[in-house]
């Protein structure tokens, strides 16, 4: 079963992505959790161009992704878990865990360090918060994400298979905790426990500094309580928060031209 799932890989993530992005969509015009202030047509037309780029950047800059690189790690004994004799089933949950505990990590430097801020803002700039802006990330950051990702698989050793379902995680997670879609109270609490839930998420989008530096898990929300970033609420509420950044809430931001040279300007100061 599991030569099965790494055999179709594409496949498996390619259904996942489109089922996923179809759901939430719908649940987005049914059960709408924020007005949308920006052109839907404009903003969606931005944000898929650049995933389509980032899509073609990454087969032509790397020949050898998640799923082979920790393939090669396995046949030539390198990383953490390929030292150490466990049951598949425990390596492969350290394993999500771990890769989890990286993009988190990865994340939090990305506010921090005025040059990764300035190849991670253009997600922040979006004007709107919806399941398109789960996938809109400038090409540079997205190329850097994924040497970060595979020097993680290589150092730890993950087995294919939670390369796999690290990967499919965090594209479901991504469409899921971007989606305007609205969630009760109660079932929002809950799953919170267990998952990022957009309006945990949403808070992250927020232009007020303090809010938009909180909130950094992807996939599993427990590291922000664990290391302190961790914001429950936003201050305005949900229904009249400002998503974006400060001083960039003008409609060209959602542009795909404005997107690709937003790395090359010079307002990367990021407040704390």
């Amino acid at each position: 079963m599991v030569e099965s799932i790494v055999a179709n890989e594409l496949i498996i993530r390619f259904c996942v992505f489109i089922g996923l992005f179809s759901l939430f969509a719908l649940l987005e015009m049914v059960r709408p959790r924020r007005e949308l202030k920006a052109s839907k047509l404009t903003r969606w037309l931005g944000n898929w161009s650049v995933s389509v780029i980032n899509t073609v950047v990454l087969k032509l800059a790397f020949p050898v992704l998640g799923v082979g690189v920790a393939i090669l790690a396995s046949k030539s004994h390198w990383g953490l878990l390929n030292w150490v004799e466990l049951p598949l089933l425990v390596s492969v949950l350290v394993a999500v865990l771990l890769l989890d505990l990286v993009i988190y990590c990865q994340h939090r430097l990305y506010h921090r360090v005025p040059f990764l801020w300035r190849l991670h803002r253009m997600h922040h700039k979006d004007l709107d918060f919806d399941v398109t802006t789960g996938f809109r990330f400038h090409p540079f950051s997205i190329v850097l994400s994924t040497c970060i990702k595979l020097a993680a698989v290589v150092l730890l050793g993950a087995p294919p298979i939670a390369v796999i379902i690290a990967d499919v995680l965090l594209n479901g997670t991504a469409i899921f905790n971007h989606s305007n879609f609205s969630l009760s109270v109660k079932v929002d609490r809950v799953l919170r426990l267990f998952v990022v839930t957009p309006d945990m998420h949403r808070v992250h989008h927020s232009v007020r500094a303090e809010e938009h530096n909180s909130n950094f898990g992807f996939n599993f929300p427990w590291w922000d309580r664990l290391f302190g970033t961790y914001c429950d609420q936003p201050l305005a509420g949900h229904e009249r928060m400002e998503i974006g950044l400060e001083g960039y809430q003008e409609s060209k931001v959602v542009n795909l031209g404005a997107m690709l040279v937003d790395p090359l300007l010079s307002d990367s100061i990021l407040k704390d």
